[in-house]
């Protein structure tokens, strides 16, 4: 799995930290807030997994969810108003409630340790990687988005969201590897797709809130760990 890796990707939501659950609640807060309506948890993932795709081509892929909010949910604003309100209501889980995944830190400061490239490669905003580093004390503790990536990516650094491949590739064009001396760790479906039109290899770790794609992601990945103790213990080897 690592042998010959010269750079090693990393995804943020759902890989290195357990948030995706946390957009769940962040999204139903919302609908309760402009509309009065109690959505399921499942539903809101599925129903933003389809969006977030379907608008991945647009300048911005979140804000056009907000404008699909808006309308399903007739919050009776424009879609740049629900964004921001979007946002309002996740500082609270950014700050407080989102946490690292256990021994996911470990894992990076062993690759450091070896001399292996690591990248932050996520189509996440780099607003909400900045709130992770001041004030999510359970994240900034364990790890330095600064020191401890030799190279990271957000959205602003991409025209394309995953599952395009662009962030990834961009990654290996900024050290001049070759697609076979790179790893990429996913927990999601479309991020799996990215890697396989990278042409990179890509380890799936196991994430609760992507079991309803498993089988999918499973045929799809060269590699499926249950969590980084698994990952480090391949390393080690």
């Amino acid at each position: 799995m690592f042998k010959n890796k010269k750079l090693v990707c990393f995804d943020l939501d759902g890989t290195l930290i357990d948030s995706v659950g946390i957009w769940n609640q962040v999204d139903a807060a919302l609908i309760r807030q402009l509309s009065s309506l109690d959505i399921e948890h499942t539903e809101l993932q599925r129903q933003r997994d389809i969006q977030l795709k379907f608008f991945r081509e647009y300048t911005d892929p979140y804000l056009e969810y907000c404008g699909f909010l808006n309308e399903k949910y007739h919050f009776k604003l424009d879609k740049a108003e629900v964004k921001e309100r979007r946002y309002a209501i996740s500082r609270h889980f950014l700050d407080h409630v989102v946490e690292l995944k256990p021994q996911a830190d470990v894992l990076l400061h062993h690759l450091k340790q070896l001399q292996i490239k690591t990248a932050l490669t996520t189509t996440t905003s780099l607003y909400n990687v900045q709130r992770y580093q001041q004030n999510n004390t359970q994240i900034h503790s364990k790890i330095d988005f600064q020191q401890d990536f030799s190279l990271m990516l957000t959205r602003e650094n991409v025209q394309n969201i995953k599952p395009h491949p662009e962030v990834y590739l961009k990654a290996i064009q900024h050290f001049g590897f070759a697609a076979d001396e790179c790893l990429i760790i996913e927990d999601s479906l479309i991020g799996i797709e990215a890697a396989n039109q990278a042409g990179i290899e890509v380890v799936a770790i196991y994430d609760q809130y992507s079991e309803h794609e498993l089988a999918q992601i499973q045929a799809k990945t060269d590699y499926f760990v249950p969590d980084f103790a698994t990952l480090i213990d391949y390393l080690q080897r």
